[in-house]
């Protein structure tokens, strides 16, 4: 009889142990399986995500979102978090619907950016049977893994689709009005920046990939380089540099027919002052002097009559 128990026994654990091995192996064979994670990491000042086109809701840290959200920020800041790795800094007057379908193994991210500026990071590559992609009204683009910024504005009518590669690739691509899309494909490198421009007749480059102007980038945007570099991430300039352009001291310089007249350094938050001196007798300095500096800024010279 005691020896009828302990073959019971043995035989149960040897079930427990089975069924254990088993559930380990479900999960270990799932792992690259698991469907999206799509969520709000950090959200503060006025927002709002519209849900199948009728719900309205106020996100929130941790908010799940769905494929097809539209997510708006009107004021503050608002950073989305797709499968662990990627993420979506939104700036103040941004709109975009959010498009996920897939596993983590085989995602697909689709960013319809209506209106404002997102810059992405993603972290790690993704794998070959995986896209991300961002569409502007004029242009598609792109990525394997990169850290980018995309602004999207309009100046005189004109349409204009800025991106701009702090590290990676980005491949872009021409949207016409017609809808048609370009199968030539311009690659903007990192630390490279393109513009795209759309006048309702012509959509064009309207140059190759030049150097980014980091002057002229949000502050939002700077500190959130410098918030990268201190996770030792590459963004093809150095935190000085950027903190430069935050904190300063800036040059003031000031033009004359195409040239340097004269420059002063300014802090970050004071004014420059009109210069003693006039290149002529008749004109003035193009800018208000009450306007703090906040950037290099260069003033030109307006001749009387001009």
């Amino acid at each position: 009889m005691e020896n009828v128990d302990k073959k019971v026994l043995i035989g149960i654990i040897c079930g427990v142990v089975i069924i254990a091995v088993g559930v380990i192996l479900f999960f270990v064979l799932q792992k690259d399986n698991v469907y999206r994670l799509l969520k709000i990491y950090e959200v503060s000042g006025k927002a709002l995500v519209t849900r199948d086109k009728t719900e309205k809701i106020e996100p929130y840290a941790n908010m799940v979102l769905e494929s097809g959200d539209r997510v708006a920020l009107d004021e503050g800041s608002l950073t989305i978090c797709a499968d662990k790795d990627k993420y979506i800094y939104l700036e103040e007057n941004t709109e975009l619907v959010l498009n996920a379908s897939g596993t983590a193994k085989d995602s697909k991210t689709t960013i319809e950016l209506v209106k404002g500026a997102i810059t992405n990071d993603i972290e790690n590559k993704l794998s070959s049977k995986s896209s991300y992609e961002i569409n502007t009204p004029n242009s598609t683009m792109s990525v394997r893994g990169t850290i980018y910024r995309v602004y999207i504005y309009e100046e005189d009518g004109i349409k204009y689709t800025r991106v701009s590669v702090f590290d990676g690739e980005v491949e872009t691509r021409l949207v016409y009005s017609n809808g048609e899309i370009s199968e030539e494909a311009v690659s903007v490198q990192k630390g490279k920046e393109v513009l795209i421009y759309d006048d309702g007749k012509v959509t064009d480059y309207v140059s190759d990939p030049k150097d980014i102007d980091y002057d002229s980038l949000p502050d939002t945007v700077i500190k959130l380089l410098i918030k990268l570099t201190d996770y030792n991430r590459d963004v093809s300039t150095t935190k000085s540099k950027l903190k430069k352009i935050l904190f300063g001291p800036f040059t003031v310089k000031f033009m004359y027919n195409g040239e340097e007249f004269g420059s002063q350094e300014i802090n970050r938050g004071e004014k420059a002052e009109v210069p003693g001196l006039q290149p002529e007798q008749e004109g003035s300095w193009n800018f208000d002097f009450s306007t703090p500096i906040k950037r290099n800024t260069t003033i030109e010279w307006e001749s009387a009559g001009s």
